[in-house]
């Protein structure tokens, strides 16, 4: 397994492999997403360690739809087993994932508690003549935002090389951030796109719902859109790994959920 430096204009292409494999598989790769969301729902209703074990699976779901994609591009049917394909290779690999996972968790935790010192306060005034309750970004928030998004660079390919390379969950953290800073316009290509596939898409449905059935069809039609373009944006992270590194006899490329 070796770093693949691409041209910046692959980041369009992994949006169009994202939407192509997704509209292979569309009811398997949005039901497994939707499973995901599901569990991550329930374990946050749980007191106090709720959101703790839904950031733990974070790292395993992340591989399980990378997994569920590698299937789907091969012309397979995922089944619902490929999210927890984290766990089926072996006890020195689940490990890995659960560590990989408690790290997760960790980090996401500092980046809240860093980012609540920021205070509470809207991040840009509202402007005059807003409703009263009218949501705002707070400071807070936007700071938290920003300290995760280390975390995502460091754990985009994290799971994959643990999964597909065998990676010690460390090493994988490192180079997956490597991966991302060397590939750096590619990838602000890859998140242009899709910012501007969501905000067209967002755009044209909600003008739509709001013309035939008033604000109440939009905000109907506009959740579902956001939920279609979040199934084909995790859809596309699969290629995202696929070509930032080169397959070596001991590491082909992976085609399914168990590693080679």
């Amino acid at each position: 397994m070796k770093l693949n430096i691409v041209p910046a204009r692959t980041g369009i292409l992994w949006v169009k492999l994202g939407i192509q494999t997704f509209l292979k598989q569309p009811l398997a790769l949005a039901g497994l997403l939707f499973m995901y969301i599901a569990v991550v729902l329930v374990l946050s209703a749980i007191p106090v360690i709720g959101r703790l074990l839904a950031g733990l699976l974070v790292p395993a779901a992340t591989l399980g739809l990378m997994a569920a994609t590698a299937e789907a591009a091969e012309g397979r049917f995922p089944m619902p087993t490929v999210l927890v394909s984290g766990f089926r290779v072996g006890r020195q690999r689940a490990r890995a994932m659960l560590v990989l996972g408690v790290i997760y968790v960790a980090g996401s935790v500092v980046a809240a508690l860093v980012g609540s010192m920021f205070g509470t306060g809207p991040l840009v005034a509202p402007p005059a003549g807003s409703a009263p309750g009218t949501p705002q970004l707070d400071t807070a928030t936007f700071a938290t935002l920003l300290l995760h998004l280390p975390l995502i660079v460091c754990f985009w390919h994290a799971p994959a090389l643990v999964h597909w390379h065998g990676i010690s969950p460390v090493k994988s953290l490192f180079f997956s951030a490597v991966a991302c800073m060397r590939n750096f316009w590619a990838f602000t290509v890859y998140s242009l796109v899709w910012t501007a596939v969501l905000m067209f898409a967002a755009t044209i449905l909600g003008t739509l719902g709001a013309l035939l059935g008033g604000e109440a069809l939009m905000q109907a039609v506009l959740m579902p859109t956001v939920v279609l373009v979040m199934a084909m944006t995790v859809t596309s992270m699969y290629f995202t790994f696929r070509d930032s590194f080169i397959a070596t006899p001991e590491n082909p490329q992976p085609t399914g959920g168990d590693p080679p």
